[in-house]
């Protein structure tokens, strides 16, 4: 551990040796996964199947596609800092959009500030903008568990549960439920999932999602799926399970491995949408798998393109710009060539991207070498970013508190 002024480093290099259950498929057992409807507060989520919020990729153009595609589940938008909305951020405001099929109106909130994040709670039910609330403990990134907050926030179990406890007590009268998204812990000498899974319990969130890697861990490896067994075991409230699921086998593996009330999907949707479906499919009983071709990606990137624009209000390059990095993930594995991910990459308008759609052979097969495979950030995280002397003591001093709550324009701006 490095010590500096202004922040705690871990510079110690963590790598997960958790293995694929993937990897020994004889040792499955064939036995049927049922997996039953969850109740959050007054809210029936008819399939479990989540969404995870996505910082630059789950707003509502994106949530709809994947609801479309997918079961009756919970489809949450990215992440909401609290002090932004509080400040009336123009973006985050956009972010807090839903659209009009949305079946379940599900908005996570980010704040390390308790006082702050109350606020924001307030203004999300004065204002009828969601309803259902997930809370945000899991974020790794170091820019947000250096100020505190994400993955490194239960830590200090007296503003973990303040923080809870003030947004319940805000949303449950108006019946809006709240969850909680949480890792395992900073690293393994810093774990927090169980006691952060019962606090949340305590003060009245209705689920809570693991992300079964630490903070320390990021992205990298395969992530533990016995710790989401094992938070199972302990709660009585439903958790669902986060991490690795790339495929619709991966699911169906998760529950029956963990005994998991539900599941979340990140990375493995990201240019895949119809993932949503095989899951559907899988835990239905289907065999039914939607593996589409070049000609079928492509239309489901022009409208990808036309509800951004959306959006957007109009701003056709704001909505191209923002849809490039989709665009990447729908291609990837595509033999389609550099120069045709290139153009891709510089087109300004619905226009562009059409030409550029026109060009490709529709009748070209999904690639087999990445069906079902990892993408997205994969990567170790070399250091974990914390507030100076942050592990020193599970509760924070006076001192603390004022160097966290002070004003951060960082934190509404984006």
């Amino acid at each position: 551990m490095a010590d500096s002024k202004s922040e705690t480093v871990l510079t110690e290099r963590h790598e997960t040796d958790n293995l694929d259950p993937r990897t020994d498929a004889s040792a499955r057992p064939d036995s049927p996964v049922h997996i039953s409807p969850v109740q959050l507060g007054n809210i029936t989520v008819p399939t479990p199947v989540v969404l995870s919020p996505m910082a630059g990729v789950t707003n509502w153009p994106f949530r709809v596609i994947c609801e479309e595609y997918g079961p009756d589940g919970l489809y949450v938008a990215e992440m909401i800092t609290a002090r932004a909305l509080v400040a009336r951020n123009p973006k985050a405001l956009r972010l807090c959009h839903f659209a009009p099929t949305e079946k379940i109106r599900s908005l996570q909130l980010y704040g390390v500030n308790p006082s702050i994040t109350e606020q924001a709670a307030r203004i999300v039910v004065d204002e009828g903008m969601a309803d259902h609330v997930d809370l945000n403990f899991g974020c790794p990134v170091p820019k947000v568990t250096r100020r505190g907050g994400g993955s490194a926030l239960p830590w200090k179990t007296d503003i973990f549960t303040e923080l809870v406890s003030r947004v319940v007590s805000v949303c449950e009268p108006a019946g809006i439920p709240v969850t909680a998204k949480i890792r395992v812990g900073i690293d393994h000498e810093h774990e927090t999932f169980l006691q952060a899974g019962h606090i949340a319990q305590e003060e009245g969130c209705k689920a809570v999602t693991l992300h079964a890697r630490t903070t320390a861990e990021y992205y990298g490896g395969h992530s533990d799926w016995s710790r989401i067994g094992e938070l199972k075991e302990h709660l009585d409230i439903p958790v669902f399970g986060n991490g690795d699921i790339w495929g619709a086998d991966d699911a169906l593996e998760m529950v029956r491995e963990t005994g998991c009330d539900g599941v979340a999907i990140g990375r493995g949707c990201q240019g895949r949408p119809w993932l949503f479906a095989n899951i559907k499919n899988a835990f239905q009983g289907n065999p039914e798998r939607i593996d589409p071709n070049l000609g079928e990606v492509c239309r489901v990137i022009h409208r990808h393109a036309e509800l951004l624009i959306q959006f957007y209000d109009g701003d056709e390059m704001m909505a191209v710009h923002d849809l490039r990095k989709h665009i990447a993930w729908y291609l990837k594995g595509f033999p389609v060539g550099g120069s045709t991910r290139k153009a891709f990459m510089e087109c300004e308008s619905l226009a562009d991207v059409d030409r550029e759609i026109s060009r490709l052979d529709p009748a070209i097969e999904y690639p087999p070498r990445v069906l079902d495979k990892p993408r997205g950030r994969v990567r170790f995280a070399k250091k974990v970013h914390l507030p100076y002397g942050w592990l020193e003591s599970r509760t924070t001093t006076h001192e603390e508190r004022e160097n966290l709550f002070g004003d951060d324009p960082m934190d509404a701006s984006y």
